[in-house]
């Protein structure tokens, strides 16, 4: 075909060669699918694209949220373990009208482990979210096997009872006839108790703290 000699009359479309008007309506179909592409697929691709990264998500989440479901009952049986561990850690902690009797046992187990008491000074009890400590401190003349004793003796108590800041320093009396007992230690030893009602009305800042 010789395109110079081709003339193209466009309100005489009928008269085109056959080729020309199939390569123009292939042109203006391509035209057309461009512009719908641009106008309204590009977007609607978008838009899916969106959703199938949400429906990603809420499998994920279904996922987790299914295995919890499933081990409902195994987490209720923890809990249950859980709580039965905390009531008897509480039932550790004397209440109030207990006290005396387990600073009698923290001096009788010293007594019984062979030390001497220089110092047994209970101090101010400081209040926490439901438990009050009360620290003791305490000066005793023994070795270290008698030590290691009384230690090993205030941790088989049925009571909590911590021991901290513990310095043990040789006695510069030891030889004016305490031979036998050539150490010194000092300590902080501190019980704790179980705050009731009453001490919660007391302290109603702390009270509401734990509501």
């Amino acid at each position: 075909m010789n395109l110079s000699n081709l003339s193209l009359d466009i309100n005489n479309i009928g008269s085109w060669p056959n080729s020309i008007k199939a390569a123009t309506v292939l042109l203006l179909c391509g035209i057309v699918v461009g512009l719908v592409y641009y106008f309204d697929t590009q977007d609607q691709l978008a838009e899916l694209n969106a959703v199938q990264i949400k429906e990603e998500e809420l499998k994920k989440t279904f996922e987790i949220k299914q295995k919890k479901a499933a081990n409902l009952e195994e987490y209720r049986q923890q809990l249950e373990e859980i709580e039965k561990s905390f009531g008897d850690l509480l039932r550790q902690l004397p209440d109030k009208t207990q006290v005396p009797e387990l600073l009698v046992d923290v001096s009788q187990t010293g007594l019984a482990s062979g030390l001497e008491f220089e110092l047994f000074k209970p101090g101010a009890e400081t209040q926490k979210e439901f438990y009050a400590e009360l620290p003791i401190e305490i000066r005793v003349l023994g070795s270290y096997m008698e030590f290691g004793s009384f230690i090993s003796g205030l941790a088989a108590l049925p009571r909590i009872v911590t021991i901290h800041n513990i310095k043990i320093l040789p006695r510069k009396d030891a030889s004016a006839g305490g031979k036998n007992k050539p150490l010194s230690m000092d300590a902080l030893v501190k019980t704790y108790r179980y705050l009731d009602d009453a001490s919660s009305t007391a302290n109603p800042e702390k009270k509401a703290r734990r509501q």
